[in-house]
């Protein structure tokens, strides 16, 4: 079940309707700027939702949901945990955040289940999604967000400690200003710098076309 810590926020995009920003928007807006355009301007819909490392994350995340309800990762100094939280932001941002860690030291952090293998290095997009959770539990909870954590389970449940410095929440924000250029004027935006992307975009067959 999804317990909910709400701040009323929003944004508009590019035809005055109110839009909030989630941590996937962000995601497939770092895998291609086009990504946003075509479904948040042009309003195409992708489907990510029928590919099957999707299918299959979502599955762990409500499995991971039943398993040891009281369970506290006191080696990182919780004091407490929820699970399964909605928040949104005065900013305009929103998301499930998998797990909120409320440590020792008196900061909170973010934990997040990935279905994948660590690579011995953690991928910028995840984080930024891990910084877009602690934005959001920094206003909601009124707490540091300073670090946050990854379970790749996929490599055993490895688990990963991600630093949240200023400059990765400064970052984020250059993201965010970036995505909402797009969303908020409907600028087309160049493609990714990654072209073996194109190969598993489901906006390939489309995307030469716009002008």
């Amino acid at each position: 079940m999804v317990s909910e810590t709400i701040i009323p926020g929003g944004i508009q995009d590019a035809d005055g309707s109110s839009y909030s920003i989630t941590a996937t928007d962000i995601l497939e807006h770092l895998y291609c700027p086009r990504f946003t355009y075509f479904e948040l301007v042009l309003e195409i819909p992708e489907h990510q939702e029928k590919r099957f490392k999707v299918q299959k994350g979502r599955t762990i995340h409500e499995e991971r949901a039943t398993i040891n309800p009281d369970y506290l990762r006191k080696k990182l100094g919780c004091v407490e945990r929820k699970k399964s939280v909605y928040l949104s932001s005065r900013r305009g941002l929103r998301g499930v955040v998998d797990e909120i860690l409320f440590l020792r030291d008196g900061t909170a952090a973010p934990l997040d289940y990935k279905y994948a293998e660590y690579k011995e290095r953690t991928f910028k997009n995840h984080r930024y999604q891990l910084a877009f959770y602690g934005s959001l539990i920094r206003e909601c909870f009124d707490l540091p967000v300073q670090r946050g954590f990854i379970v790749y389970t996929r490599s055993h449940n490895k688990l990963v400690e991600i630093a949240l410095t200023a400059a990765v929440y400064s970052e984020l924000d250059t993201i965010i200003a970036e995505f909402l250029e797009i969303v908020q004027k409907g600028r087309y935006p160049d493609p990714t710098r990654y072209p073996a992307r194109c190969a598993d975009c489901c906006y390939r067959n489309i995307c030469e076309k716009v002008v």
